[in-house]
């Protein structure tokens, strides 16, 4: 029953890993991951850094699935072109787990155009491309074959069809993103996005074995701000993404408090939805350009039965600015205190 209970356990995580990609909760901090079309979609700053960690399943792994990215994006040709600008990204991505040390290394580099239509919209269209490696330590794993009726015996040989225990790969995405700012009070954003666009291969085993090739994923999201007065800004959200036949939505909304009466300090609150999957409350505070929160993924799927109720914990640090101490001029309008 046992060994039952860790290959049931085993076919939910891998099902989850199809649907996630490499993802986070607070997809709307993670925003080149999200969608190339993000990049440089900052209306009132030049820049953004930002790094995402994310650590979860540590009630069923003895090495818990950790996920963390870096990443930056600038604004190009803002003073040169009068109705649009210019984006350029940089994404890094590693993913490492379990007793084999399975490691996801990533690295994205991301363009994106920002055109305005008239006074009130902006349409942006962005691509990515990068480098992938994937690699796994094999002597950390035992097979059925190795196993002589007491234990797993690591020096029989477990005629697993290896081919490598690292792989490497290139990979593309596209999207598209169109922004509503009726007012200055309200702001209106949507997008789409289509990852592993070149399907490419990905296995360790020989490419006769099964279908090795990599799934387009299909990304869609809705956000808005909405001032309601000197004090509060709240900010609903949903995220869909569609892999195969595993789907993900994730919705929920988070508010800002202004403390200082200038803006320049902040306490966040906010809570999401994973359908079928987490609760995720999150909580945060913004200190004049940096913005750092914290969630957790409380889960109540079935997995929960195995996790011994432990969820996933993430942490996200975001900081713009701008490169002139004169500021800078804003094509659009920015909800804002």
């Amino acid at each position: 029953m046992r060994l039952l209970k860790y290959f049931l356990l085993f076919i939910i995580c891998y099902a989850k890993l199809n649907a996630q990609d490499l993802h986070f909760s607070q997809y709307f901090n993670s925003p080149l991951l999200t969608n190339p079309a993000n990049t440089g979609f900052e209306p009132d700053a030049d820049y953004r850094v930002g790094i995402n960690y994310r650590n979860q399943w540590a009630g069923v792994l003895n090495n818990p699935y950790k996920t963390m990215s870096a990443w930056g994006d600038v604004q190009l040709l803002n003073n040169r072109i009068d109705n649009g600008w210019l984006g350029v990204g940089l994404v890094l991505l590693k993913d490492a787990a379990g007793s084999g040390n399975l490691t996801s290394n990533k690295v994205y580099g991301s363009v994106a155009y920002h055109q305005l239509l008239g006074y009130k919209s902006l349409l942006s269209g962005g691509f990515g491309f990068g480098a992938v490696n994937k690699r796994i330590d094999i002597t950390k794993l035992t097979f059925d074959d190795e196993w002589n009726g007491k234990f797993f015996d690591v020096t029989i040989p477990s005629n697993e069809p290896f081919n490598s225990t690292s792989v490497w790969y290139f990979d593309l995405e596209a999207g598209l993103n169109y922004a509503l700012f009726p007012s200055d009070n309200v702001y209106l954003n949507a997008g789409f996005s289509v990852d592993h666009i070149n399907t490419p291969k990905e296995s360790f085993f020989s490419n006769n074995t099964a279908d090795t090739k990599v799934a387009m994923r299909y990304n869609g999201f809705a956000n808005a701000s909405v001032k309601l007065n000197d004090q509060w800004i709240i900010n609903p959200n949903v995220y869909f993404s569609l892999t195969s036949k595993s789907t993900e939505l994730v919705g929920g909304m988070n508010a800002h408090y202004n403390l200082s009466g200038d803006g320049n300090l902040q306490v966040i609150g906010g809570l999401y939805y994973r359908t079928k999957d987490a609760v995720i409350p999150m909580v945060g505070v913004s200190v004049s350009s940096v913005t750092i929160t914290v969630s957790y993924d409380a889960t109540n799927s079935s997995l929960g039965t195995y996790s011994q109720t432990q969820g996933a914990y993430e942490l996200s640090l975001v900081k713009n600015g701008v490169f002139s101490n004169f500021g800078k001029s804003v094509k659009c309008p920015v909800v804002k205190f």
